[in-house]
């Protein structure tokens, strides 16, 4: 019976052992588009490492960020979880995160697998933060009926270009494909503003310090940046150029009625494209799935125009999945963000088609699937190859005070209640001065 007694404790000895060799990492994602195949990648990286389990969050946009800072603060953040060029400097600069550089030496990790660039951003003081787990630009998403609809073939949209005083062949189809409630369109000298059934594109507006999907494709090519590169202390918003682009922008809606007011767009966000009232939009990659697979009529994907310097121009930006620097299981945390940065997992996100991953083998991936689908998504990848086809995401300190500032000076100019040329000087020297 002693010898029982002994075993069985052995054995309970032995199981708790086991139990509390056992790990639990909590994962965020705001996402829920990619959450099925970071999912799949979750029990991949689970199957090779049985000790380890991944538990996945997903929470939506503004909770996401609101969640991380409130988690911070109260020590319950998560272990791992998403991170975005706009918000790592300052979790950075509050010692949120974890350095990976001691880890990617350690391992020998390459850094040099991704597409050209997007490993340097997650780069501050020397210390890394973050690696490239996708990528993204942005192009025209287009409502094939109302093209057709309009006698217009997807070839239109081919070669458009775009300048700041007359808006080129851009502002033309876009006039061209906004009509009124007696069905004149936005070329015809009979075309009500006033009485618009249907607008030819639809803009965010982006009142705020990036643009990425609203402006800054329209800035960039006319030889605009937003700073002085990665980390910038001087900033560019009382540039002629930049206040030249933004009331053109501004003006579709005062001016000629060809896009949505700046009130409707903030009430409905892209609910006007979605619902077949606006026939064109320009996002991000990312809403490739979306848009493509959940809408009630088929949506086709054209490249941006060509801005004043002849080029196509797009942001490029990408995430990168970061440790929590008060995890207690760190050491876990880094093999399954090691995980989610190579080719195994980013090869399962492309075959999904949500996004691009970073590693160009497997946007290859992600290209293919798409194409399965009868999607074309070249023009996104196009964009990114491009010599001088991108640009960099704003990356700086300071970013919700910058954003703030930015915010307040472009609504007045969206609303019509102010020029831009009269605005965004003043709020561009608040925004320098930031940074003295």
């Amino acid at each position: 019976m002693k010898r029982l007694l002994t075993l069985t404790a052995a054995l309970a000895t032995t199981f708790a052992s086991t139990a509390s060799a056992a790990t639990t990492l909590e994962y965020w994602l705001w996402d829920a588009n990619q959450q099925p195949a970071y999912a799949q990648c979750a029990a991949n990286f689970t199957k090779k490492n049985p000790d380890i389990t991944i538990k996945i969050t997903q929470k939506g946009w503004g909770d996401y960020w609101t969640g991380l800072t409130t988690g911070f603060v109260s020590g319950t953040a998560p272990d791992v979880f998403t991170n975005h060029l706009a918000y790592y400097p300052e979790f950075a600069s509050n010692n949120q995160l974890v350095d990976l550089t001691p880890y990617i030496k350690r391992d020998k990790v390459p850094t040099t697998i991704y597409y050209k660039g997007l490993a340097d951003l997650w780069v501050k003081g020397g210390k890394r933060y973050g690696l490239p787990k996708d990528f993204d630009t942005v192009g025209i998403f287009y409502n094939a009926d109302l093209l057709a609809k309009a006698g217009m073939k997807p070839s239109d949209l081919a070669n458009l270009t775009w300048n700041p005083k007359d808006g080129g062949t851009w502002q033309k189809a876009i006039a061209r494909l906004t009509v009124d409630s007696k069905g004149q369109n936005g070329l015809s000298a009979s075309f009500n503003k006033g009485q618009v059934k249907q607008y030819g594109y639809l803009t965010g507006y982006g009142a705020g310090f990036n643009g990425q999907t609203e402006w800054s494709f329209y800035t960039a090519p006319m030889g605009w940046t937003h700073n002085n590169g990665l980390f910038g202390t001087k900033y560019n918003y009382d540039d002629p150029r930049f206040a030249q682009a933004i009331q053109w922008l501004a003006d579709l809606n005062l001016k000629y009625g060809l896009i949505p007011s700046f009130k409707d767009v903030q009430s409905s966000g892209d609910g006007l494209f979605r619902s077949g009232q606006a026939a064109m939009v320009i996002n991000g990659s990312w809403m490739i799935s979306d848009f493509t697979q959940k809408l009630p009529f088929k949506v086709g994907i054209a490249p941006l125009p060509k801005g004043p310097n002849g080029k196509r121009m797009s942001m490029f930006n990408g995430l990168s999945d970061a440790i929590w620097v008060g995890s207690k299981n760190k050491e876990a945390a880094w093999q399954w963000v090691k995980y989610l940065a190579s080719a195994d997992c980013q090869n399962v996100i492309g075959r999904s088609g949500v996004v691009f991953p970073a590693i160009p083998s497997a946007t290859a991936l992600a290209v293919a699937t798409d194409k399965a689908r009868g999607v074309d998504v070249s023009s996104f990848v196009n964009q990114a190859k491009a010599p001088g086809g991108t640009f960099y995401f704003p990356i700086t300190d300071n970013a919700a005070q910058v954003n703030d500032i930015m915010t307040s000076a472009l609504q007045r100019v969206f609303l019509g209640q102010a020029k831009a040329s009269d605005v965004l000087p003043a709020a561009n020297a608040k925004v320098n001065a930031l940074f003295k």
